[in-house]
């Protein structure tokens, strides 16, 4: 079969990476695809949200299964164009993303389904958004409703940064038009985790938990980025709490939109806060978390294509979903800059000697081929520097002596990854 997967960056690198695997699989083509892509199939130059131009290249290449990585061609209703055209499609409609899209939406959804969340509300203008955070007091999550790319949240600490917040999203508009409309949310605190679930329509099976790392700095300083590094399992989320996620989160989400008659098909992933044994929902996007993709397909051993498959048709009950007890860590190195300004086209050496590695894979993101077969850094991440392991200090030790042997001018890249699940261990 012949598989197209829409994206560019590390999360549409692991998917080809794992599908390439399967034995279904005769073919991958990428809409970008990246350096690491070209390695394993064809790369096509249509941009990810160029949505006529990948309807154009499935009616050309007539793949089997088409994957949609990133969330804006989602949002923008790719699979609902590709469906119209008979095109197998692995990821939910543009009324089911807009879980992710709007952030409105998802906390309404929230509530109609009964899921725990923080106490919030929408607002178009700032004015009753200052009047809210100034009634209530205290500390406060100021989010733009639309898609920010991950980094639309700014959280304050008293009704003053509340009320400055407010104006940069609403006002200054530092996100786009994503910030025409604002949640003011209840600040959560505690210790977030990820929990992502194939979803079929009506059925949702769970992958293990997962950690992200979004801010820039180490010790969660400085501005939020669409993440520097992720790890599998979460300690924080203990099989008890995975359960009872399912089904006060997952199940409930799946239950209220296929009553709603847009039933969601693809990938739910759930952001959680957890404290003191117990969680509330911060967001849902509609997609493979990018970095935590890498680190739970490097665990999954079932194959990844029935899977895919299966959520498309409806049929995921029928098939084998299967991930390893070992863990995975996930390294991000990125362009010095970043999340800012950097610069492009750096010489990347040491990939080889990273991949040989016991454990480790190197997931390319923002990189491209050169033109004597090179590689060359082409986006702010660069790379995530993926290892699996008997238990998360081999994961990620095997993914900090790879990152090591990789070099290019000024790269960065995190040193504390994984730490809140190192202070776990006995």
């Amino acid at each position: 079969m012949k598989i197209i997967i829409v994206g560019g960056g590390g999360r549409e690198h692991a998917l080809a990476w794992k599908l390439a695997q399967s034995p279904g699989v005769d073919e991958i083509v990428c809409a970008p695809g990246n350096a690491g892509t070209a390695a394993l199939g064809k790369n096509v130059v249509v941009a990810a949200e160029d949505i006529e131009g990948i309807v154009a290249l499935a009616r050309e290449e007539k793949p089997g299964l088409l994957v949609v990585g990133p969330e804006a061609p989602l949002a923008m209703g790719l699979a609902d164009r590709l469906e119209a055209e008979g095109i197998t499609v692995f990821g939910p409609s543009r009324a089911a993303a807009r879980v992710e899209a709007s952030k409105a939406f998802s906390k309404e959804l929230m509530e109609e389904a009964g899921i725990p969340t923080a106490a919030f509300g929408v607002f178009e203008d700032p004015a009753a958004a200052k009047n809210f955070v100034n009634e209530r007091g205290g500390a406060w999550a100021i989010k733009a409703d639309g898609l920010a790319a991950g980094k639309g949240v700014i959280t304050t600490a008293d009704v003053t940064q509340a009320e400055a917040a407010i104006t940069e999203v609403m006002e200054k508009r530092a996100f786009g038009e994503a910030g025409a409309w604002c949640v003011v949310e209840e600040f959560l605190d505690g210790e977030e985790a990820s929990l992502l679930a194939f979803v079929d329509g009506r059925t949702a099976r769970l992958m293990p938990s997962a950690q992200d790392h979004k801010r820039i700095g180490e010790n969660d300083t400085g501005p939020n980025t669409g993440g520097m590094g992720a790890y599998s399992p979460a300690p924080v989320m203990t099989p008890d709490l995975e359960a009872h996620a399912l089904a006060e989160v997952i199940q409930p989400a799946v239950d209220t939109m296929a009553k709603r008659g847009t039933p969601y098909k693809g990938i739910l992933y759930a952001g959680l806060m957890v404290k003191d044994g117990e969680f509330k929902v911060i967001e849902f996007n509609c997609r493979f978390g990018d970095p935590e993709c890498q680190p739970l397909l490097m665990r999954m051993d079932s194959d990844l294509l029935p899977v895919l498959l299966a959520c498309a048709s409806g049929t995921l009950p029928d098939v084998e979903v299967s991930f390893s007890a070992d863990a995975a860590a996930c390294v991000v190195m990125a362009a010095a800059g970043y999340p800012g300004d950097y610069r492009k086209d750096d010489f990347i050496s040491g990939l080889d000697a990273a991949n040989a590695v016991e454990g480790a894979h190197v997931f390319h993101a923002g990189t491209r081929p050169g033109e004597r077969g090179e590689v060359l850094t082409s986006g702010g991440r660069v790379l995530g520097v993926t290892a699996r392991g008997p238990g998360i200090k081999t994961a990620l030790e095997r993914a900090y002596e790879a990152a090591g042997l990789i070099h290019w001018d000024d790269a960065y890249y995190r040193k504390d990854i994984g730490a809140r699940a190192l202070r776990r261990l006995p």
